[in-house]
């Protein structure tokens, strides 16, 4: 499936609910966001119907996301559906790592090949500050589970200026005792990110060679993101740099998202896309659906513009955890 200028479009991110269990700050207000009623979400019925409408049209691998995506019943149901599906190659998951080490078996059975775990920090004291939790234990115990059950694993960090600075040199050291790959991704303005001030992918990269030495770019093949990766002396996984703001990378962009109440929803940055639940509850046939589909990938926004995010009317307004990540 190709967009308007050419690009393949076969990765699709699914948010299966708004709701987490953390308030990390740069994401979420402390006292939450408006959730929406159960009624709007769409079923998991719904989510595996675009999912194979999606497969027909090429999409070979679904990340699933939310909010938390581990929060939403029956999920280990759907992705096993989903894995079923002869198309798929790769189902994949970013959490932020609290509810996964119960579940990891159950997920690695229904299909799930990799696990993104979000983790800002080493210290269990500026996790409390960050997340507004005591889950510190559970998502490095998540890791380790994740690594025993051979799940591909990577950590997501988002360094800020306020938050966890101190923490960038250590967090590079889980990438050098374990098989797991540490990427650092910018900080970007959307709803909370706002408030905050990211830190540059180059000025990370610099810090880091300062003390593990001299990073060599990687021209390993990591997945279908828009990660770069280095590697490093003795390090057993690879250091990641995800850099929407200092280095854009949409003219590979690959992918859309699916959002929790059923728009597909084709760049982050922007709220243009098409709703799908409509089309989903009115009797619309597959081909209807896929048509629809098809004309709005091909409008798909040739690049995001968060430079000049405040002035854009077009711009999402919307907080992380409501558009999914």
């Amino acid at each position: 499936m190709k967009d308007g200028i050419g690009r393949t479009i076969d990765y699709l991110r699914i948010s299966v609910t708004d709701k987490c269990n953390l308030r990390c700050r740069y994401c979420m207000p402390s006292c939450g966001v408006a959730l929406i009623p159960h009624e709007e979400l769409l079923t998991l019925e719904e989510i595996y119907r675009v999912v194979s409408i999606m497969a027909d049209l090429g999409v070979k691998k679904i990340r699933f996301t939310g909010g938390e995506p581990l929060v939403r019943k029956n999920l280990i149901k759907l992705m096993k559906d989903i894995h079923e599906l002869s198309v798929m190659e790769e189902i994949a998951m970013t959490t932020n790592g609290v509810l996964f080490g119960e579940m990891a078996e159950e997920l690695k059975k229904a299909g799930l090949t990799s696990v993104n775990i979000s983790l800002d920090t080493l210290d269990s004291g500026r996790f409390w500050k960050i997340t507004g939790t005591d889950a510190h234990a559970k998502v490095l115990d998540a890791i380790k589970k994740a690594q025993s059950l051979n799940i591909r694993t990577k950590i997501n960090c988002v360094p800020c200026r306020e938050l966890n600075e101190e923490d960038i040199e250590n967090m590079a050291a889980l990438a050098q005792w374990e098989n797991v790959d540490v990427r650092y991704i910018e900080l970007m303005p959307i709803g909370c990110g706002k408030d905050f001030h990211g830190i540059p992918s180059d000025e990370i990269l610099h810090r880091l060679e300062a003390v593990y030495g001299k990073g060599t770019p990687s021209h390993e093949k990591r997945g279908n993101g828009p990660a770069n990766y280095y590697d490093f002396e003795g390090f057993e996984g690879k250091i990641g740099f995800i850099s929407p703001m200092s280095h854009q990378f949409c003219g590979e962009c690959n992918r859309i998202r699916l959002t929790a109440e059923g728009r597909l929803k084709l760049c982050l940055h922007y709220d243009r896309g098409i709703e799908l639940k409509p089309l989903l509850r009115s009797g619309a046939s597959d081909e209807e659906i896929r048509n629809e589909i098809r004309k709005a990938i091909s409008n798909k926004p040739k690049a995001h513009d968060f430079t000049h995010a405040a002035q854009l009317e077009s711009s999402d307004k919307r907080k992380m955890v409501q558009i999914g990540g």
